[in-house]
């Protein structure tokens, strides 16, 4: 249930007429009285006698009794309305109910018979309108205070005794939520929001990694906002306003917003407070054009963020008030990733951002200095370009992805220490576009991963196996037949092939207190470890691209400037694992063959240990 209330001037007639009248859209049916001061106002809808004009006199009588010394604001217009999803309320409810809200708001106190005039008009299944006038009928002004505030908590209650859909109680810091007139106008113009949310999802995405106040204004106007600076005599700037192309208002000018208009925090003192933070020193700038060119460069920066998130998730797993910070350069990343992801990601992190929005903001100040590293990640990405859903791009997008799912977990568990319970819910709405965004993104990857670790040989896959449950606390079982541990065993040959010690990587990936929130642990694993011994995110990328991220040809391929080791072509798995007699029992030898890699030729005795690159099967 959600109460509104809004104010204004002069006398009553016209909002009673616009309540006892058919509405904008003919939406108003069987309007009548469900409730008055004293249960016997003129009721214009049921009573042929009664009219508006004489309802709308008796409400402003005491306004005019006192004449010059009536207030300004004269009317008091709330309404009340019920969630499309809760039962019928009839007319005994919905007047019980606005008499509870005229009680707690001050307009018409308990037993109190000189109290301030009012009415419930019921036009609609779900809502009442309550209006009053703010002068006492014993000629005092009445004593409103946060009455906006009394009528939440009031409705709260209300939703808990009548057994209605519960909301979620705020704390005064939620954005500003879109007006009816900005809803109606939206449909009217076909548009599928409001103005005001398409401005601040770009505002947002406007000041994510910004270094200078100068950069968040270009980039407002590179997305095709229109701009107006408001400034001091001296010059400097006091704030900004902004508009979409085409939107105009009565007279034909543009709609413009303030930036605190659109929500708190994107007011310009606001901004500035985060960009002089700045970015780190190494994140590339604007005129860096070989940042923008290089077509590894948006998985080398998803691989960079993964990192800076996996910090933010044990700051915020610590319990300190000071993570707050944490939470909004999260956002500014989540901002970055939603503007520059593939088609295939794009929607579910765009409402993962607009959701997680909500939970940056909470009474707890942050220290923007906590936030240099996000902000920089967030730099990062955006100067890095859009992503590719495929290969590299594609496996750091999943990569970066199994990290927010948890950092927006930690949020949520953050929030709920401190009684945020807005914040809280949007952090765990922002894990559901999350998880559904990373499922997208790590479709193909896993794919691979899971077809590897079944071509591996069954002693190898049981030796692995066996790793894994040891590192895990699992009881053993059979080896080799769980499903689940298919791509991690292949990740464990891969790091293993590239000279990394297996039962290592499992301890300190497995180290995390984070690990036991994943719905899937397996899945964290593997984009964990992957990262720890720096192998490609996807792991048949170095087989089919280049270092510029095109597809190559074998021989196009031999022509390539040689790749770091750890992305070096290798065999195929099946291929490159042999056993050696000599070994200990359950060690392998991975080997390459030096045919399969002409330009580096193996060790005399002919084996050497190759780069972690599998084929899929």
């Amino acid at each position: 249930m959600i109460p509104k209330i809004r104010t204004g001037t002069g006398g009553t007639y016209g909002l009673i007429r616009y309540l006892f009248g058919p509405g904008k859209r003919d939406e108003h049916t069987d309007q009548h009285l469900v409730a008055s001061w004293n249960n016997f106002a003129p009721d214009p809808g049921r009573n042929a006698h009664h009219t508006i004009a004489q309802l709308a006199a008796q409400l402003d009588q005491p306004v005019k009794a006192i004449g010059d010394r009536a207030p300004t604001t004269t009317i008091w217009h709330c309404s009340v309305r019920a969630d499309p999803g809760d039962r019928h309320l009839d007319d005994t409810e919905w007047a019980a109910i606005a008499r509870r809200i005229v009680q707690a708001t001050g307009i018409a106190p308990d037993g109190d018979t000189t109290a301030c005039r009012w009415v419930a008009v019921r036009h609609a299944d779900d809502h009442i309108h309550i209006a009053a006038t703010l002068v006492r009928q014993d000629g005092r002004l009445a004593g409103l205070s946060f009455d906006r505030r009394k009528a939440q908590a009031e409705a709260r209650l209300i939703e808990k005794e009548y057994g209605l859909r519960q909301l979620i109680p705020g704390d005064g810091t939620a954005a500003k939520t879109p007006t009816s007139q900005e809803r109606f106008k939206a449909e009217r113009t076909g548009r599928t929001e409001t103005p005001r949310e398409t401005l601040r999802e770009a505002v947002r995405q406007a000041v994510a990694g910004a270094a200078t106040e100068a950069e968040f204004f270009t980039r407002l106007r590179e997305a095709g906002l229109r701009v107006k600076l408001r400034h001091a005599p001296s010059g400097n700037a006091l704030g900004y306003n902004v508009a979409l192309p085409g939107d105009r208002n009565a007279n034909g000018g543009p709609v413009w917003f303030a930036g605190s208009t659109l929500a708190p925090d994107l007011s310009l003192p606001r901004i500035r407070r985060r960009i002089e933070v700045g970015p780190a020193a190494d994140t590339p700038e604007p005129s860096n054009r070989a940042a923008r060119t290089d077509r590894s460069a948006p998985a080398r920066r998803r691989r960079e963020a993964t990192v800076v998130a996996e910090r933010a998730v044990t700051a915020l797993d610590q319990d300190d008030d000071a993570a707050a910070a944490q939470l909004v350069g999260a956002g500014e990343l989540l901002d970055a990733l939603a503007q520059t992801s593939p088609a295939v990601t794009r929607a579910e992190l765009r409402d993962a951002a607009r959701a997680f929005e909500r939970a940056t903001r909470s009474h707890i100040r942050a220290e923007n200095a906590d936030i240099r590293a996000l902000r920089s990640a967030a730099r990062g990405i955006v100067h890095a370009g859009g992503a590719l859903g495929r290969g590299e791009d594609g496996g750091a997008t999943a990569m970066v992805l199994s990290i927010l799912v948890l950092l927006a977990l930690a949020a949520a568990r953050w929030h709920s220490a401190r009684g945020h319970a807005q914040q809280a819910a949007a952090s765990h709405q922002a894990a559901q576009h999350l998880r559904a965004a990373y499922q997208q993104a790590a479709a193909s990857p896993m794919r691979t991963m899971r077809g590897n670790g079944r071509a591996l040989p069954k002693s190898e896959r049981c030796r692995y196996e066996a790793t894994l449950r040891a590192a895990l606390g699992e009881p053993a079982s059979a080896a080799g037949q769980v499903r689940e541990y298919d791509a991690l065993a292949a990740v464990l040959a891969e790091a293993e092939q590239a000279g990394h010690d297996p039962q290592a990587l499992l301890v300190e990936a497995t180290s995390w207190r984070e690990l036991g929130t994943a719905r899937s642990t397996s899945d964290v694993l593997v984009w964990r470890i992957r990262r720890i011994a720096e192998l490609p995110a996807d792991p048949s990328w170095s087989r089919t691209e280049g270092a510029d991220g095109r597809r190559t040809s074998t021989d196009q391929r031999a022509s390539t400037p040689a790749l770091p080791r750890q992305y070096r072509p290798g065999p195929p798995l099946s291929q490159a694992v042999r056993h050696r007699a000599s070994d200990r029992p359950g060690r392998v030898d991975i080997a390459l063959h030096p045919a399969q890699n002409p330009q580096h030729p193996g060790p005399p005795g002919g084996t050497q240990r190759p780069a972690p690159r599998m084929e899929s099967p």
